[in-house]
């Protein structure tokens, strides 16, 4: 497996417990999007790759933004993961996974985090190397019993799981040994960026962190 990565997985879940997935619509929103976020002390950022401006975004935040650390979402092929890389992001998120996409992770500059929701998907993704792990999609998937139960046979595993998180049970799953963080979307809402409210995100951003923390 590449280890020339500028962060590896390790890095990435340990730096901050809360990961907000941002699908940004409008290049013009990337910056001040990215910016409230930084500013509220939440530095590691997925970008998804569902809209046309997506890599774009993450090559401007990645250009004016140093203090961001700036990866690619919804990521499911090895083009992908290479555009991603081109564009500057500094790690992927898949929300599946395939074994063409496991060998290309284990040979790209940027670390990739494979999704998994089932123990015949975590188990291939060990099989090619991969101990850390997004849990996707995590309430629909069993949610924290699911990933509680998974820690006993695999006790090495570290999930940032996704999907339903909420302010309301975010803190069940960061209560979890093999929990490291959780992706969420609820601190950019799309009508806090249709209105433009970037000190909205920044009080949202800041008041999840004192929630977890607390």
């Amino acid at each position: 497996m590449n280890k020339n990565w500028q962060i590896s997985p390790e890095q990435l879940f340990n730096t901050g417990p809360i990961v907000p997935v941002l699908v940004i619509n409008e290049l013009e929103h990337a910056l001040p999007i990215a910016e409230s976020l930084v500013e509220a002390g939440v530095k590691v950022l997925e970008v998804t790759l569902r809209t046309p401006v997506a890599l774009e975004a993450i090559s401007t935040i990645a250009k004016h933004i140093p203090e961001a650390i700036v990866g690619s979402g919804t990521v499911t092929n090895r083009e992908m993961l290479q555009r991603s890389y081109d564009a500057g992001a500094t790690f992927a998120i898949s929300p599946g996974l395939t074994k063409d996409l496991l060998k290309a992770g284990n040979d790209s500059d940027i670390a990739l985090i494979p999704g998994i929701s089932s123990i015949s998907e975590l188990m291939d993704a060990i099989d090619y190397g991969y101990d850390h792990l997004k849990f996707f999609p995590a309430e629909a998937s069993g949610g924290v019993k699911a990933i509680q139960s998974i820690g006993g046979p695999f006790p090495d595993i570290k999930f940032c799981p996704t999907g339903g998180i909420n302010l309301n049970n975010v803190n069940d799953y960061l209560a979890l040994n093999n929990v490291a963080c959780c992706g969420g979307s609820w601190l950019v809402t799309d009508k806090i960026v249709k209105e433009q409210n970037w000190q909205e995100i920044t009080k949202l951003a800041q008041s999840a962190l004192a929630h977890v923390r607390a």
